[in-house]
């Protein structure tokens, strides 16, 4: 379902799963080896894995929201709003340890040709998705690879998604992968969510 697109005339939001890896031999072998032994150890089926990306449309401009490797592209005006480190804290001195998030107007994705579903939230009201725009440069920094909040999961792309969707009011019930697929790191950013929800309920 490559190539969706919100509409350019009202607000939207569309979730990409693309298969964790896509155009890349090394990425997409050292997934199913993790996965392979991450389902052993919970003695589960393992699953197929992915990685999601967000399109969102706000006064008519339409936007890319993705958490990438710093290096990973070289486009100069790719929208970064913020940085942190990968695998350790301190490892985020050197570019090759340092991803960055992305709110990238006009952006592409990289081999969004090979997504297997993107979901298309067509009920969107243009508060819900600004409140998205806004949050994406107070993403926590935390480190990609690590378990730094203790939700039993690592902080990576997926968990920067869930956060964005869960924090900005939308229904995560209807937003999962693909049938029989797994998102590692989402759990994570939902359970943050739920957490900064919970406290601004009991705020003043």
């Amino acid at each position: 379902m490559a190539g969706v697109e919100p509409s350019r005339s009202a607000a939207g939001v569309v979730v990409h799963w693309l298969p964790l890896g896509a155009g890349g031999h090394v990425v997409r072998w050292n997934g199913a080896l993790y996965e392979m032994v991450q389902a052993r150890r919970e003695k589960r089926v393992a699953a197929a894995l992915y990685h999601s990306a967000l399109e969102i449309v706000v006064d008519g401009n339409r936007y890319v929201i993705e958490m990438a490797p710093v290096w990973a592209t070289r486009t100069a005006d790719r929208g970064v709003v913020l940085e942190g480190p990968v695998g350790l804290r301190w490892l985020g001195r050197f570019v090759a340890f340092r991803y960055e998030i992305r709110r990238w107007r006009d952006g592409s994705i990289p081999d969004l040709a090979e997504a297997v579903d993107s979901l298309r939230l067509v009920d969107e009201d243009a508060a819900r998705v600004q409140h998205l725009f806004e949050l994406v440069p107070q993403a926590p920094p935390l480190t990609w690879g690590r378990d730094e909040l203790r939700t039993g999961e690592m902080w990576n792309s997926n968990s920067l998604i869930a956060w964005l969707l869960a924090r900005s009011g939308h229904d995560m019930s209807i937003i999962r992968p693909p049938s029989a697929g797994r998102a590692p790191g989402w759990r994570a950013g939902l359970i943050l969510a739920s957490r900064q929800l919970r406290v601004d309920a009991h705020t003043p």
